[in-house]
């Protein structure tokens, strides 16, 4: 049997140590991207590499006879089978097709209906039609991984996958190039009034005078969400001679400098910028971001593309900045009722609608096919899990008494990230009591994914990956002390660009989520619903106020937590989490801001 190449011996030694890409990186001295590159049998290792990597094998006794010989884990991809649920390109039937003794079953050889078919299969691998439910995982017992030939997974139900311990992937950034290129081909289109021009000489006109347009160079182009999409238009944008300024709270300052981009706030991207192209994930951070407000602020003139999702945008408040002129053009490929009806935007020449075509692209679908089938066939080889939405490695038991723990740390992350608001720069994770003994890797990227919850296409999986990405610093503690009566605490320490916050939590009764200290301020209060979190000088009067706006407001109270810092004796400063049955307006906050003792409110929905 042939010797396996350096990027197997890579894959194999990564499976045994247990370790990411970015560790092998450290422990090898490369590049994250350069581990990836090997695995992929791209590029030649240096010798200093290889011999780094002997080392390595040296130390910890690993040894690959048994994988040259056909034995042990090699012999696991002798017999598998694969049910390719929906049409996929050549190259994806390919990949499985080369594989010596794997049965392959495509989306017309199923006679007996896809359930049937699943009785004794190894992967599946859908698009976005096939609903692959619970109740059609039941007729799979042997099923190991289900592959998503694209970025969304709403037709997986990832968290039955899990409970079975079925790994679920897919393919994020396969597209990014494809997107990046229709949002410059957008820009360019409005800039130089294409579709006009198009339109015109196909009804025999000659409209030169009309038809004036504008270059790019020498502009200012904002883009928001700075993730593979965002970095690639960023790449493209350059050679058009464009100023850049981007707003991403995911994305270390160096990422940004690295790709020619001036990091600033979103409200400096809003008003500063002649283009500006949406490219951030759908949250309710995001949900209208392009808004009356928002819309005020920007240039006269300025244009939008949106080619990420179309409930980033405020229908009525965009025609109306239309009709009214101060907005010069908008591009867009998304909208929020798709295919939309008796379309607003109809009427203006000066919009651009296309139909949901960004990752259409010939070349993007390939690439979407051969991903999934090079990471399942990895995954059935060698146990490598590439772009997972779940985390398969814990047995049912353990997830079930890991479970409390993992929605823990998405909501303790997410109250983070919306009580702070500021570019992350490390996360430090401290496991206390019982978690300091369990298998956390679904905590920690439950935690990362609350903390990014604003990022494009984070998920409990990828969040760590998404993190060093984006030179996020992630590291982790576990520490057998316990905190008052808590037995298992989970704290998490943020670092951002305005300075270090941090917060700890536990769960009581086995299923409530509770706060137990906020920035040195100890204080026990609900993680979940509608939290609006204060800080305040610890004076006289600030509760009842509180109080007293918010019924003033209409707003109910359901639960009221209190605690004060100390310095010395006396308290200086105080904070109140208070939890409210429905979300609050942006006057209810202004409302609450008029409380001269108190000095910061946000809402956090948790």
């Amino acid at each position: 049997m042939t010797e396996l190449s350096f990027g197997e011996k890579l894959l194999i030694a990564r499976k045994q140590l247990d370790l990411y890409s970015y560790q092998m990186a450290e422990l090898l001295g490369v590049h994250p991207n350069s581990i990836t590159k090997y695995e992929r049998g791209e590029g030649k290792p240096h010798a200093a590499v290889v011999r780094m990597f002997d080392l390595l094998c040296e130390k910890h006794n690993i040894r690959f006879d048994e994988f040259e010989t056909g034995s042990a884990t090699a012999a696991k991809g002798d017999k598998m089978k694969i049910v390719l649920a929906e049409k996929v390109s050549p190259a994806t039937l390919a990949v499985f097709a080369a594989e010596p003794g794997w049965e392959v079953l495509t989306h017309d050889q199923l006679p007996n209906g896809l359930p049937a078919a699943l009785a004794d299969a190894d992967a599946l691998v859908v698009r976005s039609a096939v609903q692959v439910d619970d109740a059609l995982m039941e007729h799979a017992p042997k099923l190991r991984v289900i592959g998503r030939a694209g970025v969304g997974v709403d037709n997986i139900d990832a968290e039955a996958a899990t409970r079975r311990g079925v790994v679920v992937m897919n393919t994020p950034g396969a597209n990014a190039v494809a997107v990046a290129e229709l949002t410059i081909g957008l820009m360019l289109a409005l800039a130089r009034k294409l579709p006009t021009a198009n339109s015109t000489m196909h009804a025999g006109k000659w409209e030169k005078k009309s038809l004036q347009g504008a270059e790019l160079r020498g502009k200012t182009l904002g883009i928001l969400g700075l993730g593979r999409i965002g970095l690639e238009v960023a790449r493209r944008a350059r050679g058009f001679g464009l100023d850049i300024i981007g707003s991403d709270p995911f994305v270390s300052a160096a990422i940004a400098r690295e790709n020619g981009i001036r990091l600033v706030a979103l409200d400096e991207v809003i008003a500063g910028s002649d283009y500006i192209t949406l490219h951030v994930g759908l949250t309710p951070q995001t949900a209208g971001v392009i808004n009356a407000k928002s819309l005020a602020l920007m240039k006269k003139g300025v244009r939008i593309i949106n080619c990420a999702r179309g409930e980033l945008v405020d229908e009525a408040a965009l025609v109306a900045a239309l009709k009214s002129g101060h907005v010069g053009g908008a591009a867009l490929d998304v909208f929020t009722v798709e295919p939309p009806k008796d379309s607003p935007y109809a009427e203006f020449d000066n919009v651009i609608l296309t139909p949901h075509i960004a990752g259409s692209t010939a070349e993007a679908q390939e690439a979407v096919g051969l991903q999934i089938a090079m990471q399942v066939r990895e995954y059935l080889k060698l146990g490598v899990v590439q772009n997972a939405v779940n985390l398969p490695s814990l047995s049912h038991e353990e997830y079930v008494q890991l479970a409390p723990y993992i929605d823990l740390a998405g909501r303790l992350g997410s109250f983070l990230a919306q009580a702070c608001k500021c570019g992350i720069e490390a996360i430090d994770l401290t496991y206390g009591g019982a978690l300091a003994e369990a298998k956390t890797d679904l905590v920690r990227n439950a935690a990362i994914e609350g903390l990014l919850q604003g990022s494009e296409n984070v998920n409990r999986i990828n969040s760590a990956a998404i993190a060093q990405e984006r030179g996020i610093r992630v590291h982790e503690e576990r520490e057998e002390s316990h905190r008052g009566g808590a037995a298992t605490v989970l704290t998490i320490n943020l670092h951002t660009s305005a300075g270090a916050s941090h917060a700890t939590a536990t769960v009581i009764h086995g299923e409530q989520p509770r706060l137990l200290e906020f920035d040195g301020i100890d204080i026990e209060a609900p993680l979940e619903g509608n939290l609006l979190v204060c800080r305040n000088l610890d004076v006289p009067g600030v509760i009842g106020k509180i109080g007293t706006i918010l019924g003033e407001q209409g707003v109910n109270i359901a639960n009221f937590a209190l605690g004060r810092e100390r310095t010395g004796d006396k308290p200086v400063k105080a904070l109140a989490v208070v939890q409210v049955d429905a979300p609050v307006s942006s006057a209810v906050l202004d409302a609450l801001m008029t409380i001269e003792a108190l000095l910061e409110t946000k809402l956090v929905q948790l």
